[in-house]
């Protein structure tokens, strides 16, 4: 498995948990605003050994709680299930991070027992996807909503969260975003900020928190559950 991250430790990225981090390169997507640009562009120099990786988690076992599987896209790669398996050996939940373009295999990796937990990104309204993802040709919107039914009609926990950027979204494509995932439990808006690696950063900006907060309550009109992120 091309592991090309690892955080041996988070406080926040796995709710309830503390957790270490995966990240794999490559994504098929191209959205501008993505803040690990190095990794969805197969830019990332660094090499992490799959073995170092799993020897860590092992003699981290009592400390941990969990491990995050992020990218990058996961789903790409077919080795994936086999590193699932090694870490639910050890004796960690799973926590996968996806853009939901691979249903089959999202569900084949639950319907295993794999995945403790999934957070999937929905990017916008079915209308503005393809500027979002940075591809005006995107033909995987079909795909994207089978991930959401799987993950609605799941028995694990998981989230829907979107990352909010002035001039790709407004209170309308919230609402769009919103009717995707209707009777969801979990909906993040999160605020967009430049991680210094991004995929497209011309003419990106974040909305203010005042802003963000009167997004918000757009959101919520769909999904009362809705929360934000990146907003004091």
């Amino acid at each position: 498995m091309n592991i090309s991250g690892f955080q041996k430790l988070t406080l926040l990225d796995y709710p309830g948990k503390t957790a270490s981090i995966i990240f794999t390169r490559d994504c098929n997507l191209r959205c501008p605003f993505c803040h690990n640009a190095s990794l969805a562009l197969s830019r990332a120099e660094e090499v992490y050994d799959e073995n170092e990786v799993l020897s860590y988690l092992d003699k981290r076992k009592k400390l941990l709680d969990g491990v995050t599987v992020t990218g990058g896209e996961p789903l790409m790669h077919e080795e994936l299930p086999d590193l699932l398996r090694k870490i639910r050996a050890l004796g960690y939940a799973v926590k996968l991070d996806t853009n939901g373009t691979y249903p089959d295999r999202l569900r084949a990796l639950l319907d295993e027992g794999l995945l403790d937990y999934v957070a999937m990104d929905i990017k916008n309204s079915e209308e503005r996807y393809p500027m979002t993802v940075g591809l005006p040709g995107f033909s995987l919107m079909p795909r994207v909503k089978e991930s959401i039914a799987i993950l609605l009609s799941s028995k694990i926990p998981y989230e829907f969260r979107t990352t909010v950027v002035k001039g790709l979204h407004d209170e309308a494509s919230i609402l769009g975003a919103c009717e995707l995932i209707r009777g969801a439990s979990a909906y993040y808006l999160q605020r967009f900020t430049d991680s210094g690696d991004l995929i497209s950063p011309e003419g990106l900006s974040a909305f203010s928190p005042d802003e963000m907060r009167a997004l918000l309550k757009v959101a919520r009109r769909l999904i009362p559950t809705c929360a934000l992120r990146g907003v004091d």
